[in-house]
């Protein structure tokens, strides 16, 4: 072998030994050398191998935009709840009508007998003078000698000199009146009515009444036992409780009629608020408008109370669609009567007793 042939297997060799491919080792020699060293067997593949003649499969990547993150997403609010539906307001309710009772306590009957000869103390009605005179006022009632003037002044002013009428006068019972009760404003209001009565009165007694959710009771007050008895008579009678005009009219009515009376009535009414059965109080009023009595409602407490707002009603009725006649009025004597003069007071009481006076003559209700 030449030079040339030497290099050739020496480098031949070396490119062989660098391939990455393996190869069977070398069988001894044999007979047969030459062709077993020609027969070749296949390289296994590699996992390097594999991976380069393995097909490759592209990679489709993601499904769509990798979005950016953004600002944190902020936290829900929780959607106020809604305000509750207000349930519809009732339909009104008809005021219960009252129900029968038995006719209240009598008024002390007057004891029958003989005509009373007329006294020097005693007037005539017609002749412009007080029923009962100064004198017998000074005597049995000192203490009604000024508001007994007080009244005369009114009368004359409103042309009533020597008009005669029965006075009553009716209370308010209701819880709400406690106080005026206890600071003397209802007993000073008696006394009110009193010198009015020795006006207008020849026997100067004044029938009362008490109401509250019934009536409560009855008495009178003469000029010679008057001082402390409205307190002591309203003790009497217990629990205060509501306000029904109605029983109290039907009380006044009741005793005007069985008095025989020929003259007319003359009812301070005093309250201090509206009545619980408005419709009963309204019936009993109309209804009353066909007798001789005339109905001065008197309120106490605030003025501006809706509660007044029915006296002023009462005192708008039509005419003749409600009653024959106008047959009431109201004064509203404010949060403390007190207050009010007594001249001022009988003022506003003979407001509209004249004008009733003459529509009830006119229509046959007075003689």
């Amino acid at each position: 072998m030449g030079i040339r042939s030497l290099l050739r297997n020496a480098f031949g060799r070396s490119r062989t030994a660098g391939r990455d491919e393996p190869s069977l080792p070398q069988q001894s020699a044999g007979p047969d050398d030459s062709a077993a060293a020609a027969v070749s067997v296949p390289a296994q593949p590699t996992a390097e191998t594999a991976d380069r003649t393995r097909p490759t499969v592209p990679d489709p990547g993601p499904l769509g935009p990798i979005p950016t993150p953004g600002p944190p997403r902020p936290q829900p609010v929780p959607e106020p709840e809604p305000e509750p539906r207000p349930m519809p307001s009732p339909k009104p309710v008809p005021e219960p009508e009252p129900a029968p009772r038995p006719a209240p306590g009598p008024f002390p009957d007057p004891t029958p007998g003989p005509d009373p000869e007329p006294s020097p103390a005693m007037t005539a009605a017609g002749d412009g003078a007080p029923a009962v005179s100064l004198e017998k006022v000074q005597q049995a009632a000192p203490g009604l000698v000024s508001l007994y003037k007080s009244a005369g002044v009114s009368l004359r002013k409103q042309g009533l000199a020597g008009q005669r009428a029965a006075v009553y006068l009716v209370l308010d019972r209701s819880g709400s009146m406690r106080g005026y009760y206890k600071d003397g404003t209802v007993q000073h209001l008696a006394e009110q009515a009193l010198g009015l009565a020795a006006n207008l009165d020849d026997d100067g007694v004044v029938p009362v009444v008490f109401f509250s959710t019934d009536v409560d009771g009855t008495a009178e007050l003469d000029l010679s036992d008057y001082d402390g008895r409205i307190q002591e008579l309203h003790e009497s009678y217990g629990h205060m409780g509501r306000t029904n005009y109605h029983w109290a009219i039907e009380a006044v009515v009741d005793h005007y009629t069985k008095s025989g009376a020929t003259d007319p009535a003359f009812v301070i009414f005093q309250t201090d608020g509206a009545p619980y059965s408005k419709p009963a109080a309204e019936r009993a009023l109309c209804e009353a408008a066909k007798l001789p009595i005339f109905w001065q409602f008197v309120g106490f407490g605030d003025p501006e109370g809706k509660g007044f707002d029915f006296l002023r009603k009462l005192d708008d009725l039509p005419v003749p669609e409600k009653r024959v006649v106008d047959n009431a009025g109201f004064f509203h004597a404010g949060r403390d009567p007190r207050l009010v003069s007594d001249d001022e007071l009988y003022r506003e009481l003979m407001v509209e007793f004249p004008e009733w006076l003459s529509e009830a003559r006119a229509a046959g209700i007075v003689r």
